[in-house]
């Protein structure tokens, strides 16, 4: 999957579903996309952005080559957009520590480095397995050019993976066969939506893990990731 700026709780479902996770920064950086932004509450209802600029956003840049503006007042500026939640959010200290933990090490200022960071932070803080590779870092000789549902079963074979999962979203882009002629199990992941109670604002959908883990124990969170989601077979 692409680095994802502190995604969805459907994203930490899908790593707990694997044994290994293949951080694909090696595509086309895609503007005003997950990579670099995501959505929390609004203090006066409805929901807010909350983004990283680029100092170099460009389509003609993969996702690793983006590096963050400023990266020193990033965690300032997510902070802030958070402290809205300060009044109401039985877990808001918890949830602060995890954007200071994030920022802590900027790393070159990569963006793909910061947002593998927060996958790291979150799943520390749930006690889910995290175990990763990055593509830009793998000792591979990568095709020129492959249709966007050939990266994953070409990906998948020459890491000898027997199973390849993928959210079932992206049930349309995939073939079955070409994953099995290289070897590689297809399945998907059905991860079921989880509402919480959010008192003082209204519930919105699928916002930033930031704002589940407002709400919810890490306990309450790991568990709903273990019950809501389920494995269904590319030919099923």
């Amino acid at each position: 999957m692409q680095p994802y700026f502190f995604p969805y709780l459907g994203h930490f479902a899908l790593i707990a579903a694997v044994d290994e996770w293949i951080v694909f920064d090696i595509s086309q950086y895609t503007r005003k996309s997950w990579i670099s932004r995501n959505r929390v509450l609004r203090p006066e209802g409805g929901w807010q952005y909350i983004s990283m600029p680029l100092e170099n956003s460009s389509i003609h840049i993969s996702i690793s080559q983006a590096r963050i503006a400023n990266p020193g007042d990033q965690e300032r500026y997510v902070l802030g957009k958070i402290s809205h939640y300060a009044k109401r959010a039985p877990y808001y200290p918890e949830v602060c520590q995890i954007v200071r933990n994030t920022f802590a090490h900027p790393a070159d200022g990569s963006l793909a480095s910061l947002n593998i960071r927060g996958l790291q932070m979150v799943c520390r803080y749930l006690r889910l397995p995290f175990h990763y590779r990055v593509c830009s870092q793998l000792a591979l000789e990568f095709p020129h050019k492959l249709a966007a549902g050939g990266w994953a079963p070409w990906i998948a074979a020459k890491l000898a993976a027997d199973v390849y999962i993928n959210p079932i979203g992206g049930r349309a882009l995939f073939d079955p066969a070409g994953f099995s002629s290289e070897g590689t199990d297809l399945r998907f992941l059905d991860f079921k939506r989880f509402v919480y109670a959010t008192p003082g604002y209204s519930f919105e959908n699928d916002l930033s893990i930031l704002d589940v883990l407002m709400w919810n124990s890490p306990e309450v969170v790991a568990r709903t990731i273990r019950e809501n989601s389920a494995l269904i077979s590319a030919l099923s």
